[in-house]
């Protein structure tokens, strides 16, 4: 599924990824990763909170698992990769969802087992709509 979304992402577009520790946010952002032509590793951002990797777009891969007030997502710069000319993938995105695009996909990760999870997607706005029959 990361491979499609990294296959069909254009400039801008914003990836919000909400699910328990080790639910498969960053598992899904190495796909991402591959599907946009990155070939290093798209390891999880948790202490350096920013990573960006080159491909086909560039890909802004951020973390907010360690922050704890919404004045520190702030602090990010958030809106320069938001409304840059790269993919933002933003994991643990329900710790900053004020300063979030209106328009933008959502995924919600839900473990239902060892092996096993549950991805539900939420596109808002055309563009979302319309990535998402695409990765159908």
């Amino acid at each position: 599924m990361g491979v499609k979304i990294g296959k069909a992402a254009r400039p801008g577009d914003a990836v919000l990824l909400i699910g328990n520790l080790g639910a498969g946010k960053t598992c899904l952002t190495q796909g991402i990763a591959r599907g946009l032509g990155i070939t290093e590793p798209a390891q999880s951002p948790t202490f350096v909170l920013v990573r960006e990797m080159k491909g086909r777009l560039p890909l802004y891969h951020i973390d907010l698992y360690r922050l704890e007030y919404i004045d520190e997502v702030e602090g990010l710069g958030i809106d320069e990769y938001l409304y840059g000319e790269g993919l933002t993938v933003i994991e643990w995105a329900d710790k900053g969802l004020e300063l979030m695009p209106a328009n933008n996909l959502t995924v919600y990760f839900e473990t239902t087992g060892e092996k096993s999870r549950e991805l539900r997607f939420y596109p808002s706005g055309k563009r979302y709509i319309d990535l998402l029959k695409e990765i159908r």
